[in-house]
């Protein structure tokens, strides 16, 4: 491992340990309570040499009770002072562990569109769990015991050359193995314990894409496929663990044996001590008991360092995330939305996603103040993509969009996406109440408001008809109502947050007739005085518009009503023609139908 990959491992390891500045009181009270339970524990050994040298020898009943009970009263002591470093450092994992979670998640929410679109959801899950439980334990825990090791090996050293300088050097001999071996342990765990995280994250995401797309997985018969796939990645899983145990198995016997040579040697040098009268039979049983106490810390030493590398590899791919820039945020003098009607324009608007070709090209294009301009073109055109660029979801490469004469890019993002409502082809929902669903937005609405913004997006009779009414539990996404109340739930979502601009990204796709009509009733409703985007890709859906833009190979290829735009542009024709647009002519007899039925 070279220069620079140790340092980074130190350098994250610092940041990782800086999660404690908090909390630093109960760390350092932490390691004291430690140091305190090591230094009762020390006096036993000498306390037992005392008995064995003075009590046995002249059988003093008397200083041997004495001696005992300080035996007792140090044991008990020391069991004290580590229930209370229990305490205290269990809360301070957790602590740490609660802080971490919410810095993750409150930059998870402030980063772009760009980096959801190029990370899977498992991996951000294995993150924020594994990976955080890793951190916790060695910050909680391990930390402070490698410290109380430390200072358990410094202390006994002293204390064995105190009791014999000589026999002290033989037991010390074995620290420089213990060393080199602890440090090759470092070096060939650290990328092997990464490697581990990053399979574990595999095996997350793929659970997850499967749970959530488990209707395609069944709908096309492929549960056997996808169960090679998540066995490869277990199985990939399965080979990184084997690694990491194998070099487990290698290197945490050897620091568990080196120790023991050298308590194997101290008998035998001490023992000869012994013989010739240079050392007590108590100073020899008291060593020995010392020897003892510094081997343990020595033998643990190897699991420790296990943490150390198990929790600093979590710690880069938390980190990896904490350090993800914030592509879209506001700039230093940004300032609220001011004043207006809803007034849109784009300048000479580039887009591309990372490297891809661009999407949208120089596109110029101005939608009044109420007006309801609708966007078609053929998939890829950018439809999508431009309606994404107004609340900032994307930054264009290049040129400028305006909402009410101010670049987007000197506004606060949250005055600007509060004045913008979107509702999508597939309207997401939370795992709560109806009512909760249609206040996301507005947390804080009165129960009458919530009830007018669902009539007005003509949701207010089924609501009605569900077990609890407003009270009801949606599933996760909403998936116990049918895709038109779902989307009749996010219109009326809309309508509550009142917004200036409307963006209508094809929401009336995925239902029949009788629903469409229903929702467009709904949205003839909130799109009133409102400056309205639609991505249309139906016919009845284009009569909600007052002129129609044509987006071809990522630019305007035409704009008008729908005869001017049918005559100007090829592409246009060519999607009518081809029944591109699909569903009900706003003149059809099943369409009028459907409305008198809405």
């Amino acid at each position: 491992m070279g220069a620079p990959a140790r340092d980074s491992k130190l350098r994250t390891l610092v940041r990782l340990i800086g999660f404690l500045a908090p909390y630093r009181l109960s760390l350092f009270a932490s390691i004291a309570l430690a140091v305190a339970g090591q230094f009762a524990g020390m006096t036993i050994p000498w306390l037992t040499g005392k008995a064995i040298d003075e009590a046995l020898p002249t059988s003093d009943g008397g200083r041997l009770a004495l001696l005992v009970g300080l035996v007792v009263a140090f044991g008990a002591l020391r069991a004290l002072l580590m229930l209370a470093r229990r305490l205290l450092s269990g809360r301070q994992a957790l602590a740490v562990e609660y802080d971490m979670r919410n810095a993750l998640y409150r930059h998870l929410l402030r980063l772009s569109f760009g980096f959801f679109d190029r990370m899977q959801t498992g991996q951000l899950m294995s993150r924020a769990t594994v990976d955080l439980q890793h951190v916790r334990f060695f910050l909680g825990y391990g930390l402070i015991f490698l410290v109380q090791h430390v200072l358990t090996v410094i202390g006994v050293a002293a204390i064995l050359f105190v009791v014999d300088w000589k026999l002290a050097l033989v037991a010390l001999a074995i620290t420089p193995a213990v060393v080199y071996v602890a440090y090759r342990y470092s070096r060939t765990s650290h990328p092997i314990m990464r490697d581990v995280q990053q399979r574990l994250a595999d095996v997350t995401s793929t659970t997850e894409e499967s749970i959530v797309g488990i209707n395609v997985v069944k709908s096309f018969a492929k549960e056997e496929d996808v169960s090679q796939v998540f066995k490869g990645r277990t199985e990939a899983h399965f080979d990184e663990t084997v690694r990491a145990t194998r070099n487990r198995a290698v290197y945490n016997p050897l620091l568990n044996a080196i120790p023991l040579a050298a308590q194997a040697a101290v008998l035998v040098v001490g023992g000869l001590f012994v013989i010739d009268g240079t050392l007590t039979l108590g100073e020899f049983v008291a060593f020995n008991v010392y020897v003892l106490m510094l081997v343990m810390p020595l033998r643990m030493l190897g699991m420790w360092v296990g943490q150390a590398q198990r929790a600093t590899a979590s710690g880069e791919r938390i980190f990896e995330l904490l350090d993800e820039p914030e592509e879209i945020a506001d700039a230093p003098a940004a300032q609220p939305l001011p004043e207006g009607d809803g007034a849109i324009r784009f300048e000479r608007v580039t887009f591309t996603y990372n490297e891809s070709p661009a999407v949208l090209r120089d596109v110029d294009l101005d939608v009044p103040a109420g007006r309801v301009v609708a966007l078609v073109g053929k998939t890829g055109s950018g439809k999508s993509t431009l309606c994404g660029l107004v609340p900032r979801f994307y930054e264009p490469r290049s040129g400028r969009i305006l909402v009410d004469g101010v670049d987007v890019r000197k506004l606060r993002l949250d005055s600007l996406r509060r004045a913008i409502g979107i509702v999508s082809q597939d309207p997401f929902l939370f795992s709560a109440t109806v009512r909760e669903n249609i206040a996301f937005g507005v947390a804080e609405a009165a129960d009458e408001a919530v009830v007018a913004a669902a009539k007005a997006a003509q949701a207010h009779e089924f609501i009605e008809k569900l077990p609890s009414g407003y009270e009801t539990v949606v599933g996760e996404r909403g998936i116990t109502l049918s895709g038109g109340q779902r989307q009749r739930i996010a219109i009326a979502r809309t309508i509550l947050i009142d917004p200036r601009i409307l963006v209508l990204d094809d929401a009336t796709a995925s239902v029949d007739a009788t629903i469409e009509a229903r929702i467009r009733t709904a949205l003839r409703a909130v799109m009133r005085g409102r400056t309205t985007i639609i991505i249309a890709h139906r016919l009845s859906t284009l009569a909600l518009a007052d002129e129609i833009v044509v987006l071809a190979d990522g630019r305007v290829a035409a704009r008008g009503t729908h005869e001017q735009v049918l005559h100007a542009s090829g592409v246009y024709r060519e999607i009518v023609e081809h029944g591109l647009l699909g569903g009900l002519t706003p003149e059809s007899p099943e369409a009028r139908q459907a409305e008198a039925v809405s």
